[in-house]
């Protein structure tokens, strides 16, 4: 997922650099989103990894 979010962030910026302002705007929200969903996922696995690991 974080590869999908670096592709659309460069895509963004290619876009912004030929001046395609919307483009670069849609890819760049798309981005964002696909990098913020990525942290969420991230930390859970680690909670959920913290708490597979121990012995009650």
């Amino acid at each position: 997922m974080l590869r999908w979010a670096l592709i659309f962030l460069v895509v963004a910026l290619i876009a912004a650099f030929l001046g395609f302002g919307g483009i670069a705007a849609g890819a760049a929200g798309i981005a964002k989103i696909l990098f913020f969903v990525f942290l969420v996922l991230f930390v859970v696995s680690l909670v959920a990894g913290g708490f597979r690991g121990r012995r009650l």
